[in-house]
């Protein structure tokens, strides 16, 4: 459910300053571009998709993905129900986290539902495999190497399907189970509080078409800023929450038309993709 859908807007600090951002390695000499990186307090964190758009849609976590981030001044008012993104200073608190740029305010209320690698439910090892088939040199799926949520999903046209993402910076297994108990309990009671997220769109496609199931895959990915703790008592528990995303125009693999789509496509009923539709 889209509770409100905001106009681009400039947010963010110099890179040198910024706790989180997007990064490229270094190119090896004679060699194709890096990986594309989250970054956060100068370490790796995530692999992200690679920059050709053709290869297999990634989030994937790195050694170095240790830290959470949170902005300790907005904490009441992300303890219930946000109505407004812009009260009380939340956005511009967490986009001084994040590098200059230009930022979508989004707000969704979502009902996360837990996902292990290779367990039931992992797009990695279904979708994407009836896609893109398995690893050509390790003849696995895509591993993202930690839990996540899924969230959405609908189809964008024939011949392209919107999937929806929310990733914590660190596993379930690291929260305090105090904390999301207390979750738990203020959602019972109907509480419904708010997480905040910096989100990216990747569109990705197979470059052949010879795949069990050829279309484009709209990877939309919410990175956790603040609300592991609401997140996994939400999922937990079968209640919804509320997600503020900060969509990063510049950072994705997509351009200006398909972040165009989104309020349309985020709208639409929930639907599943089978092989073949």
């Amino acid at each position: 459910m889209v509770i409100t859908w905001g106009e681009p807007r400039r947010l963010g600090v110099p890179d040198a300053e910024a706790r989180l951002r997007f990064a490229a390695e270094r190119q090896e000499a004679g060699g194709g571009p890096g990986r594309r990186l989250l970054v956060v307090d100068g370490e790796p964190a995530f692999e992200l998709s690679a920059w050709c758009g053709t290869c297999a849609f990634l989030f994937s976590r790195l050694e170095t993905a240790t830290q959470t981030l949170s902005s300790a001044g907005v904490q009441e008012q992300l303890a219930g129900t946000l109505d407004d993104p812009d009260a009380g200073g939340v956005i511009d608190a967490f986009g001084a986290l994040l590098p200059a740029g230009e930022y979508l305010p989004v707000l969704l209320r979502i009902e996360p539902r837990p996902v292990v690698p290779g367990k039931e439910g992992d797009y990695f090892s279904g979708e994407q495999v009836a896609t893109w088939g398995l690893d050509d040199f390790w003849g696995l799926p895509q591993y993202p190497h930690t839990p996540y949520y899924r969230t959405f999903e609908t189809a964008v046209d024939a011949s392209a399907h919107l999937y929806e993402f929310v990733v914590p910076m660190v596993p379930p297994t690291w929260n305090d189970r105090r904390r999301v108990d207390e979750y738990a309990e203020l959602m019972a009671r109907g509480t419904v509080p708010t997480a905040v997220a910096v989100s990216t769109l990747d569109v990705c496609e197979p470059a052949s078409a010879r795949s069990a199931d050829h279309y484009r895959h709209w990877g939309l990915t919410h990175f956790l800023l603040d609300g592991h703790h609401k997140l996994e008592a939400a999922a937990t528990t079968g209640r919804p929450v509320q997600l503020l995303s900060l969509l990063a125009l510049g950072e994705g693999l997509a351009g200006a038309e398909d972040h165009a789509r989104l309020p349309t496509l985020r709208t639409r009923p929930r639907s599943a993709r089978t092989n073949g539709m």
